[in-house]
């Protein structure tokens, strides 16, 4: 009979072939302080180095590291949702490859989890990136809480433990436009978060440049608001009441003599700012209807290529107590 699986770590990886081996000795020297019972899945997003062969060398050196690999690079959030469909813990570690999301601190996260939490976050006090990063991660907090409404903790990342049942929930789950803590943060369940030391990262530089966080930002503000069809009604409504004080204006412009070329200046202003406003209004639209074209058609999240040390794939736990 299988023995049951106390932890399991899942992270995804992306230019990061420098990166495993220390990550997978971390792991292994962290969590056998906790138990022996564990598994460790990490996710390839179809990564252009040779992140795999060592994903692979690391199987082979013990069978509790599993590989996955994608046919294709799906994302940071599709590539820890394919990891979260094979878990077998009755605890579950999300973490980032580079190790900035330090495994001793694995421990403390399970050990607070313990006193009665489903989710326990790990918050970064003192972050370990460069300027530009901050700013950047700052910028999409900005835009994400605005859109959306939601009053995220921009110290707080997808690091962190869950219990089995916030993760059978999270499978459930299967929406395109994917921020991995936001839709957990929907889940419920009882949460708290510890303060955690952020470490630098241990070779290379992050893959998510700034274009690449104003798009998330924009796809999960989209996903769990409607705030910007909200923001188009409240511009039109100010367009009418300056369009109202333009007329005004032409009137007694056109009384004192001031307009030469009658009705020149406002039809041509009219022409720019009213065609641009209802393109505006259609791009946000159409946003829409494509995150709903994007639902409908129904593709999967992920395309999973090849797998190592992978016996049954997903099975959830509704034995655990």
């Amino acid at each position: 009979m299988e023995q049951p699986i106390k932890i399991s770590v899942v992270s995804p990886v992306y230019r990061a072939e420098k990166i495993i081996p220390e990550l997978v000795k971390q792991l292994l020297a962290e969590l056998s302080k906790i138990t022996p019972d564990f598994e460790i899945i990490l996710v390839e997003d179809a990564s252009p180095d040779n992140s795999w062969n060592e994903i692979g060398i690391a199987c082979q050196m013990d069978k509790r590291i599993k590989g996955v690999k994608l046919s294709r690079n799906f994302g940071q959030h599709n590539a820890i949702s394919a990891g979260l469909k094979y878990i077998k813990g009755e605890w579950v570690v999300v973490m980032d490859c580079d190790l900035q999301d330090r495994p001793d601190e694995i421990v403390r996260l399970y050990q607070k989890a313990l006193e009665g939490f489903h989710i326990v976050y790990a918050r970064r006090v003192v972050r370990q990136d460069h300027f530009f990063k901050r700013l950047s991660s700052k910028i999409f907090y900005l835009v994400f809480d605005y859109l959306s409404d939601i009053n995220s903790d921009n110290s707080i990342a997808n690091f962190g433990i869950y219990h089995y049942k916030v993760i059978r929930q999270f499978n459930l789950m299967n929406e395109h436009s994917r921020a991995f803590t936001t839709l957990v943060n929907f889940l419920g369940f009882k949460k708290t978060a510890i303060e955690v030391q952020h470490a630098e990262r241990f070779e290379g530089k992050s893959s998510y440049s700034f274009r690449k966080l104003v798009k998330l930002a924009v796809d999960a503000s989209i996903a769990n608001s409607n705030k910007p069809l909200r923001l188009a009604v409240k511009l039109g409504f100010i367009v009418s009441f300056l369009s109202l004080i333009l007329a005004v204006y032409n009137i007694l412009a056109h009384l004192s003599g001031i307009i030469k070329v009658p009705g020149f200046t406002s039809t041509i202003f009219s022409i720019w700012f009213v065609g641009g406003l209802i393109l505006f209004i259609m791009g946000i639209l159409g946003i829409y209807m494509g995150k709903i074209f994007d639902e409908v058609k129904a593709r999967p999240l992920f395309v999973v290529e090849e797998e190592v040390n992978i016996n049954n794939g997903q099975w959830i736990m509704d034995n655990v107590q």
